[in-house]
């Protein structure tokens, strides 16, 4: 069977730098948006091919002013669309007023994410970027970045599964101990990385969502808002006890923040030479608004309480001490009596 050898066609110039343009193009998006504008607008089509041209390559890409324009405004765009739908989904689920704020909270993080995501994917076909170019990367870059983004990824999975159990809700009063401190506050926001708790000192301390699911949480308004204050009182020992007992409790009743139910209470605990020491205990549902002033509170009512009825407390500044009477007390007595100002008794 003959064959026929035909001359190889050779590429002209102009060809072959097209051809290189090409294969080299910086972005696909950007190439596709140039060639667009050039068909509507000669003068815009000077103007982007005058910016294109101006560039440097890297490797087998080349990178011109134009691409990076185009990428951008590319980023700048999906950034706001994100942003945009992120304040939208808060809008929206703010409005369902059916579900508890946990679940709406949850509903609301799971929709940015997804909006984020699909911000992402879209920029990367508007910009044309080949993500089979990343292989090559995929295998010691990805486990860098795994590694860095470990603790990243653990937030934000803890975030999500603190929503979901409604373990933590905003709102909730909690004290987290790390071991070193207690911190009490009101959780104000839960956030993808870390929870806003908020102390009685305006001090906003933001807490990583993976120490709420690995260190000790006390949540005072979990199951419910009511918590118990113990306040320490001490009667002296002339004092009518079931009186005191009385005007504590009557004390405590009268505090606006104080809940008629369970009904405050007033415990002795200790029974020494001091005094006779007294708990009152007393409920509120309110720990937000702060446990200081609600104590001091019930603790002026019952000074005030106790001046009014003469119920005696304990003067520690001043202590009856009572001497037996022998002889030889009576004697050195009557000599301090003898003995002037800035003389020594005589011993003798």
């Amino acid at each position: 069977m003959a064959s026929v050898l035909l001359p190889a066609a050779s590429p002209s110039p102009e060809a072959t730098a097209t051809a290189v343009s090409k294969a080299a193009g910086n972005i696909e998006g950007a190439d596709a948006l140039k060639n667009v504008v050039t068909e509507k607008s000669v003068t815009a089509g000077t103007v982007i091919e005058w910016l294109d041209s101006f560039g440097f390559a890297l490797g087998s890409t080349r990178i011109s002013v134009w691409g990076a324009i185009v990428v951008l405004a590319v980023i700048v765009g999906l950034y706001l669309f994100a942003r945009i739908g992120s304040k939208v989904a808060h809008r929206l689920f703010a409005r369902l007023t059916g579900l508890d704020p946990a679940r709406r909270l949850l509903g609301e993080k799971l929709l940015s994410i997804l909006i984020w995501l699909i911000a992402i994917f879209i920029g990367i076909d508007m910009l044309g970027i080949d993500l089979t170019a990343l292989t090559v990367f995929s295998g010691a870059f990805g486990l860098a970045i795994g590694f860095g983004l470990q603790k990243t990824f653990g937030n934000l999975l803890a975030g999500i599964i603190l929503l979901m159990d409604r373990s933590i809700k905003p709102g909730d009063v909690i004290a987290v101990n790390d071991g070193i401190s207690n911190t009490v506050g009101q959780v104000k926001k839960i956030g993808l990385r870390a929870v806003s708790v908020t102390t009685r000192d305006m001090k906003e301390y933001l807490i990583p969502n993976e120490n709420l699911m690995i260190n000790q949480v006390e949540n005072w308004s979990y199951s419910s808002r009511n918590v118990r204050v113990r306040l320490q009182m001490v009667v002296d020992h002339s004092a009518d006890l079931d009186l005191a007992e009385t005007l504590m409790i009557e004390a405590a009743k009268a505090s606006p923040r104080v809940l008629n139910l369970p009904p405050p209470a007033a415990w002795i605990t200790q029974l020494t030479e001091d005094g006779v020491f007294y708990e009152i205990r007393i409920w509120i549902n309110d720990p937000e608004d702060g446990l200081a002033n609600v104590r001091s509170d019930v603790l002026k009512r019952v000074w005030r309480s106790f001046r009014d009825n003469n119920v005696p407390v304990p003067n520690r500044t001043t202590r009856q001490v009572q001497l037996e009477q022998t002889e030889a007390l009576k004697e050195l007595i009557a000599v301090l009596r003898e003995t002037k100002p800035g003389e020594t008794p005589d011993k003798n």
